[in-house]
């Protein structure tokens, strides 16, 4: 694992982490959750939000990760079918995005911190866009000749699940003060974010 991280390229990894900053800004079933629990009972509770959530996409990842590189071995040309796969899905987010005004809304927030991280986690476990979105986007900054396609999507994953922790959880912190201003800002993120997806699609295509 440590070999495989070492031969990744750096300035791909910046990219990837850049790529995931913006697509986790942009607000969704995650995010709403956290910003509810954050206004129904304090920082602490969107925080703890958001750390269910990030455990649910370690598990997303993981299984991910077995399950893309049992396939790329089983069948030698899986590896670039799901990638156009992962193109196709991604091209249809850029669209949904696009024509979303913003896609926070009302949710109900967790009661207590206990309560928050089990339903952050059993909101992205359960959530099939989520296991859809990490099949299109992480296969995507991988490379055979660097090592297993494993090692590299949980090294990935990992790095995409800590935005994913430290950008909810500021959704989630600020939404007992700034319920109003996150909704408004949704809309712009959702702009944002359909072109980053529109761009990955062309990446992933013309690659």
């Amino acid at each position: 694992m440590i070999e495989t991280l070492l031969n990744m390229d750096p300035v791909m990894i910046l990219t990837f982490m850049t790529a995931g900053i913006v697509l986790n800004l942009t607000p969704g079933a995650d995010v709403v959750f956290a910003t509810a629990s954050g206004i129904s009972g304090g920082w602490r509770y969107g925080v703890a939000a958001a750390f269910g959530v990030a455990l649910g996409a370690l598990v997303h990842i993981t299984l991910a990760a077995v399950g893309l590189s049992a396939a790329i071995m089983a069948l030698p040309w899986a590896y670039d079918a799901i990638r156009y796969l992962g193109a196709a899905y991604l091209a249809y987010l850029a669209v949904k995005s696009w024509r979303a005004s913003t896609a926070m809304g009302d949710a109900e927030g967790a009661k207590d911190v206990s309560q928050a991280i089990k339903r952050g986690f059993l909101t992205n476990l359960t959530n099939p866009k989520v296991a859809l979105f990490v099949l299109a986007f992480l296969p995507q900054f991988t490379v055979l000749e660097v090592g297993p396609v494993w090692h590299q999507i949980l090294i990935l994953g990992v790095l995409f699940t800590i935005t994913v922790f430290f950008i909810t959880a500021a959704y989630g912190a600020a939404a007992g003060f700034a319920g109003t201003a996150l909704r408004q800002a949704g809309g712009v993120m959702n702009k944002i974010s359909a072109i980053v997806f529109g761009g990955l699609a062309a990446k992933l295509v013309f690659d």
